[in-house]
């Protein structure tokens, strides 16, 4: 079963920080480009941060500086986990999560999403 896991979402202050996580099968997701997206209520999904198998970083524009991508390996060097450092959060950053995967424009792989509220 092909599965992004997600995990590290909650409430945070303004000017808080969080880190996400989502892990992923390191062999059946070796060439894809492991990305995050955000969801705010009433708005479109789209595009945080990505990171393709050559470890090329893409950022939105609204997060550049704040937001680092990243991913590590398991021990065992089976699983993958990429992740989301969000630091400086604001209130507008407060929306759905999600953990994709994709080969070429559009995502192939999504995961089950993940709440961040950022709020005083």
């Amino acid at each position: 079963q092909v599965r992004l896991v997600e995990s590290g979402g909650g409430l945070v202050q303004p000017g808080g920080s969080l880190r996400l996580s989502c892990v992923y099968d390191k062999t059946f997701f070796t060439l894809y480009t492991m990305g995050w997206y955000s969801q705010a209520p009433g708005k479109e999904r789209e595009l945080v941060a990505d990171i393709t198998r050559l470890d090329t970083t893409d950022y939105a524009d609204s997060v550049k500086g704040r937001f680092t991508i990243s991913r590590d390996s398991s021990r065992d060097n089976t699983k993958n986990t990429v992740y989301l450092q969000m630091n400086s959060l604001k209130p507008e950053d407060t929306a759905v999560y999600y953990c994709a995967a994709r080969l070429g424009v559009y995502v192939d792989y999504w995961g089950q999403g993940i709440q961040v509220t950022v709020s005083s």
